[in-house]
């Protein structure tokens, strides 16, 4: 028999390949990247939170043991420690424009009773505004009370955890 006269068939070529369904990796991926996006700013929230506080008990410390005879710095001085932990630490839109007793009675959140807005807490929104400079026993409760709130805002983080 001759080549040309054998029963063959050309050679067929295998369809090609469909873009769907995608394969198991791309189903891993595109179900991997939302969860890593997630976790990393659950990551980060976390972090800042726990780095703010931590970096506000330091500091808490420093003003109480540097023997400042002005009275009224330790006051701003505290004011602005605690204002910067509650921005860090709670939505920005619900802390930063906070004055007066709108700031007092959110500090007073973390905390049983009223200690800011009718306790010692007072002196952060009224010690600018005072004829006289706060004295030594009322910068010492506002100090405490500035540990007590910070101590709660570390409490509050655990509290959520266990929620």
């Amino acid at each position: 028999m001759q080549p040309t006269q054998l029963p063959l068939k050309d050679i067929h070529l295998p369809e090609t390949i469909s873009w769907w369904p995608p394969a198991i990796g791309w189903w891993l991926v595109a179900l991997f990247i939302p969860l890593l996006l997630f976790f990393l700013y659950w990551l980060y929230k976390k972090l800042t939170h726990k780095t703010a506080i931590k970096t506000a008990k330091k500091t808490l410390a420093i003003i109480k043991q540097y023997g400042i005879e002005d009275n009224d710095k330790k006051v701003r001085e505290l004011s602005i420690l605690i204002r910067r932990v509650a921005i860090s630490t709670s939505p920005r839109t619900e802390t930063a424009s906070l004055t007066g007793r709108e700031w007092l009675t959110f500090l007073d959140q973390s905390l049983t009773g009223s200690p800011f807005s009718q306790g010692c807490g007072q002196l952060l929104a009224e010690a600018a505004y005072r004829k006289n400079t706060p004295t030594e026993p009322e910068i010492s409760q506002l100090i405490s009370l500035c540990e007590d709130w910070l101590n709660a805002q570390t409490n509050h983080t655990k509290r959520k955890k266990k929620s």
